[in-house]
């Protein structure tokens, strides 16, 4: 089978510019809506699709104006960013068609002071059922098939990457470097840059969540259970790691610094590490079930 169009679909919509396109495509869309509207309609009407597409492209402009995160320090985080754009553009118009309508009816339509009649019989409209059908599947399939490609392009691991045991518990993380025969740390975190990261999550109470906001990457860490989460870091500098599922009275502190920095100085840190992995935390990771598996043959550090 022939999949060469899906590798071109697959290199338009992680290009850098697909945002815009698809803005300039929904922009065009809606033009032509509230031409054909215009062209047809009376001037109530007419005037209200105005409304509703300047609201849209408002809405669309705001959005993508938001910085919603801090600058990617990771090689896929521009995919990530590029899906969460696309993704705004496609919810920000569904948002504001379903309130205006929604608003405008509840305006409109409202029963008056003293009005005990009963409302219209509607019979329903079987175009507009089929329309508000077809779309939304249409969107969802979309966002989807998308969604797929992106963390299936992230997740893909590389010949040369390090495996790093994350461990959570109430309200803490520690880590484990197999490559370095087990050494063991609590709230601190090293990894070298521009190397895959394969982290192994093995939480020890309750669900907890794996999360730097400059590597975009979110991972549950459930009980019983590994779960893998795959990172390139590729920019110098300090960073938290932080739990994003809500674990009990000391959640929000539930923190661990960081650090990205080059081979050498990476090597100096672990080399310098005497501890090793305690023995009930080496014990779950025998335990867990594997979610997740990626090959661990390269798993030195």
């Amino acid at each position: 089978m022939n999949w060469a169009w899906a590798t071109s679909l697959d290199q338009v919509w992680r290009s850098p510019a697909f945002p815009m396109w698809l803005t300039l495509a929904a922009a065009g869309f809606f033009g032509i809506i509230v031409l054909f509207t215009l062209l047809r309609a009376e001037k109530s009407v007419a005037n209200g699709a105005l409304t509703v597409i300047t609201l849209l492209a408002v809405g669309i402009a705001v959005a993508l104006a938001i910085d919603w995160f801090p600058p990617g320090a990771t090689k896929k985080a521009h995919e990530i960013d590029t899906l969460y754009d696309v993704l705004l553009i496609v919810s920000v118009p569904v948002f504001v068609l379903v309130m205006t309508v929604a608003l405008y009816s509840v305006i409109t339509f409202r029963a008056r002071p003293g009005d005990m009649s009963d409302g219209a019989p509607i019979h329903g409209n079987t175009r507009l059922e089929i329309a508000w059908t077809v779309i939304p599947t249409i969107i969802v399939l979309f966002g989807a098939g998308y969604s797929w490609s992106v963390l299936h392009d992230i997740e893909k691991p590389a010949k040369n990457a390090m495996t790093v045991d994350v461990f959570s518990q109430q309200y803490a993380w520690s880590f484990g470097y197999p490559g370095k025969d087990n050494v063991f740390v609590e709230g601190e975190m090293h990894v070298p840059v521009n190397r895959q990261i394969q982290f192994k999550m093995h939480a020890q109470d309750v669900i907890h969540s794996f999360w730097v906001p400059e590597w975009r990457i979110k991972k549950d860490n459930v009980p019983g259970i590994t779960t893998t989460a795959i990172v390139t870091p590729d920019k110098l500098g300090t960073y938290q790691l932080i739990c994003t599922e809500l674990c009990g009275f000391g959640h929000a502190s539930m923190r661990a610094k960081v650090v990205v920095e080059t081979p050498a100085d990476f090597q100096k840190w672990v080399s310098g590490l005497k501890e090793k992995v305690p023995a009930p935390l080496a014990e779950s990771i025998s335990q867990d079930t594997e979610t997740d598996p990626v090959p661990l043959s390269a798993g030195g550090a």
